[in-house]
């Protein structure tokens, strides 16, 4: 029987965790061993931006020990990820290369919308309960220390995700100072946070029914999931829950922490954490609350599983990232059947072309993304579209992508309409390395191949077939329309194509009676 051992080191905002599973086509994903180490990098992080030369010194200890366990289970692979409390503190690289040069750990730093995505991942490692429980309106809300993202799905579909700048631990240390001075410290968070929750439902909520809230975040699956004296059940009704956060906010904090076993500085969570999902279920409507019980090391394991294919997903992410995109377009009022037509053409050019550029399906994936927000700046200036267009995908988080891809998306978008430089004029502005360079130039081409071949927005084109003949890339087109406008506008774009990918498009074109 084929199988990895594979290790999860979690880097989070209150504890460092190592996880080690055992992965097999035969009996899916099994944890072997959880390892945990409180270690308040969070409190560090938030309060003074910066991590504290003890706190990285602690950090190494750790590392070191985690190291000599994984050797124990014979680990495989193995990844060291860092959360917020590590990518916000303005000497982040310093703690890395420390850890690095010390203990041979490589510490990856990974997007707020990247973690998100992997969190969701391991809600669906139990995959007949998640495919169950979204097919009715359902929200996400992963809180971590720094920020909760907030995920609606209805029927399999992803709706929208938003990330909301206020976490259990920020909450905390926000409030340090005036928290003795409050009477009631739940309603004192709720005031806090309520504003946003109202604005987001105003936004995406609208006539949308949410039955079912999943709630995710470390503290929630591992301090309180796994402690039977918290009396939380993986399966609540509202007011079930409603009535479990009422009692925790009722109980002063040295009782919470001597009845469940925790010390200060977790017990010191409980209320904003609790109040914070109350106030997300109220808001919502929610009928149910579901709580799984995983942790963010699962959906490593789960993707790392999926991407060696230890494990055949029942779920569609890529779609997910699709959708994501998709509904960031409708805000801005694209137009759906352009680019409808449009991902129809940019992915056949693409697919037919994989010989001649070399890219993969990720690259396939970034394609799309660009064509369906290639026109988003239109929403705020007719005149500037590349620039605004540009800075919108920038502002703006794509769960699932890297900061990196969102700015290779970002760079084809502005590209399309915007000359194209060469390298150094490019690098200067934008820190790129050679080979992104090469990727967005790739992309660019396409899309603008395939944006000109509906410049009038009104779909003439019938029918498309691409092939490679000769070193030729030969486009036919069935048109039922006049396609004089098109045919006169293309020169430029094939001559920037040709100059990519040193082949020349050759359009052949065939009217429809």
């Amino acid at each position: 029987m084929q199988y990895k051992v594979y290790g999860v080191i979690d880097i989070g905002v209150y504890a460092v965790n190592l996880n080690v599973y055992e992965i097999s086509r035969k009996n899916g994903i099994r944890t072997l061993d959880r390892l945990s180490y409180p270690l308040d990098l969070g409190k560090d992080s938030y309060a003074s931006g910066k991590i504290s030369q003890e706190t990285a010194n602690e950090l190494c200890v750790i590392m070191k020990e985690f190291t000599q366990a994984m050797k124990g289970y014979g680990v495989d692979e193995y990844i060291a990820i860092a959360t917020s409390a590590v990518r916000e503190a303005i000497n982040a690289q310093l703690i890395i290369a420390q850890v690095r040069q010390k203990t041979g750990v490589d510490i990856r730093i990974f997007s707020n919308s990247e973690l998100r995505f992997i969190s969701y991942k391991a809600i669906a490692s139990d995959q007949e309960a998640f495919g169950k429980i979204i097919q009715k309106g359902t929200a996400i809300i992963d809180v971590g220390g720094g920020s909760i993202q907030v995920s609606l799905f209805d029927k399999d579909n992803l709706i929208t995700t938003q990330n909301l700048r206020f976490g259990n631990l920020r909450i905390r240390e926000r409030l340090a100072g005036i928290r003795r001075d409050s009477v009631n410290y739940g309603d004192m968070v709720r005031e806090l946070i309520e504003a946003d929750v109202a604005s987001f439902c105003k936004m995406h909520l609208k006539d949308r029914k949410i039955a079912n809230v999943v709630f995710l975040g470390d503290y929630m699956s591992v301090f309180l999931m796994r402690n039977p004296a918290s009396g939380l059940k993986n399966l609540m009704s509202a007011q079930e829950y409603a009535d479990w956060c009422n009692e925790v906010i009722s109980i002063p904090q040295h009782e919470q922490a001597e009845r469940m076993g925790l010390d200060d500085e977790y017990a010191s969570l409980l209320v904003p954490t609790a109040v914070i999902y109350q106030t997300i279920t109220e808001a919502f409507g929610a009928e149910s609350v579901w709580i799984p019980g995983v942790e963010m090391a699962d959906g490593f394991a789960y993707d790392y599983a999926e991407k060696n294919h230890l494990i055949k997903p029942a779920h569609n992410f890529e779609n997910d990232i699709l959708m994501a995109a998709r509904n960031i377009g409708k805000r801005y009022a694209i137009s759906k059947s352009h680019v409808t037509y449009m991902s129809e053409v940019a992915l056949t050019i693409f697919d037919s072309m994989k010989k001649i550029h070399g890219l993969e399906r990720r690259e396939r994936l970034l394609l799309e993304i660009a064509v369906l927000l290639h026109d988003c700046g239109k929403y705020i200036s007719m005149s500037q579209v590349g620039d605004c267009s540009f800075n919108i995908i920038m502002a703006t988080e794509i769960i699932g992508l890297s900061h990196r891809e969102r700015e290779i998306i970002a760079l084809v978008v502005r590209y399309n309409t915007q000359r194209f430089g060469y390298y150094p004029e490019i690098s200067r502005l934008t820190g790129l390395s050679e080979a992104d360079y090469i990727l967005v130039a790739k992309l660019t081409a396409i899309l603008r191949l395939a944006n000109a071949l509906d410049r009038a927005h009104k779909q003439k084109i019938q029918g498309l077939k691409v092939s490679l003949q000769d070193q030729k890339l030969v486009i036919r087109l069935e048109i039922a329309k006049d396609f004089t406008l098109e045919r006169g506008l293309l020169e430029e774009k094939l001559d920037f194509f040709e100059e990519v990918f040193n082949l020349r498009p050759e359009i052949r074109l065939k009217k429809l009676v």
